[in-house]
């Protein structure tokens, strides 16, 4: 194993540091691993809180800024943070107009952060992301997995939420986000977790994993190495299955998702095939991401990630966000 770690307990902890020096608008709680934003808390506005395993960078804590999360719990390397951290995150966020979890749905940060929300002095709303269209149920959850739509969902609650709204309005946007996004992704290879020092699983130069999650956790099958073409049909035609899209109108946002060890010059290859693909189906792609926004690790793979449009979400889509990973005025 060829990382750039001192000790594989420490990443987590040396990382956050990083974050710390590179970006002097967040506040980093080093004791409870909680990225804030460093105006934190603003009296009168709804707080947005998310979190979950590290290793998926630059979610959860790339994503803390104006215009999206106000903080973000910073578990393990794929663990997720416990509720002490959760509640942490939750209290130093508290403004007075109540607090949003966004959690994605895997079985331990479903938990905890129900935990956390029991324990805090405030009124708390959670809103489970379950976008991807892989599988339904997995050893790691009960239905699907919450993937690269998170970032859509962080992005639409915050936007609306730096607007002023209430809880409930947020809650119902982040809702109507999740409702309306979808995601499906194909690893090229495993990923390395460093505390394991060897890849997750094995996957011959010949085959690709349909469909895996963003553990390493199997998809819906292995096949024989295709083309990026075949490649891109692979993924967006699920996605164009499981929920009807826009003919013309305001069109989808398009997020081309890079898994952590995917060229940037492949990523824009595979978007030409995407935005080809939903020419041919006559679906615009009104807005385009192309990067890693979440990642598992050093996995190379991508995912294809559609928001479907109407006014109000396209209105709250382009908002001003200030992130350390999004960011347009």
């Amino acid at each position: 194993m060829k990382k750039f770690i001192n000790d594989p307990a420490d990443v987590l902890a040396d990382a956050l540091r990083g974050v710390a020096a590179a970006h002097p608008r967040l506040r980093v709680d080093h004791d409870a691993r909680v990225i804030f934003r460093a105006d934190e808390p603003r009296q009168g506005k709804v707080g947005l809180v998310s979190g979950g395993g590290s290793g998926h960078e630059p979610l959860h804590g790339g994503f803390v800024g104006t215009g999206m999360l106000d903080a973000a719990a910073c578990g393990e390397v794929f663990t997720s943070p416990v509720p002490d951290q959760i509640l942490a995150a939750t209290s130093g966020v508290d403004g007075g107009a109540g607090v949003l979890h966004i959690v994605k749905n895997y079985s331990g940060d479903v938990m905890n952060f129900e935990m956390a929300a029991e324990l805090a002095d405030v009124e708390v709303v959670s809103v489970i992301v379950d976008d991807d269209v892989a599988v339904q149920d997995s050893s790691y959850t009960v239905g699907r997995r919450g993937v690269a739509g998170t970032v859509f969902v962080e992005k639409i609650a915050g936007a609306v939420a730096e607007r002023g709204a209430g809880l409930s309005e947020v809650a119902r946007l982040a809702r109507k986000t999740d409702d309306n996004a979808r995601t499906m992704g194909l690893a090229l290879t495993s990923c390395t977790v460093p505390a394991v020092g060897h890849p997750t699983f094995d996957l011959p130069e010949d085959q690709i994993e349909l469909g895996v999650g963003i553990h390493g956790e199997p998809g819906r099958k292995r096949v024989q190495l295709p083309s990026a073409n075949e490649m891109a049909h692979m993924l967006i035609d699920p996605v164009l299955g499981d929920l009807d899209f826009p003919v013309g109108e305001q069109g989808v946002v398009l997020l081309v998702n890079g898994l952590g060890g995917t060229p940037l010059i492949e990523l824009y290859l595979m978007c030409a095939e995407f935005t080809r693909l939903l020419d041919a189906a006559g679906i615009t792609p009104t807005r385009t991401l192309v990067g890693n926004y979440v990642t598992s690790l050093d996995m190379a793979g991508c995912s294809v990630s559609l928001l479907r449009l109407d006014d109000e979400l396209l209105d709250l889509w382009d908002a001003p966000v200030d992130t350390p990973a999004l960011h347009w005025a």
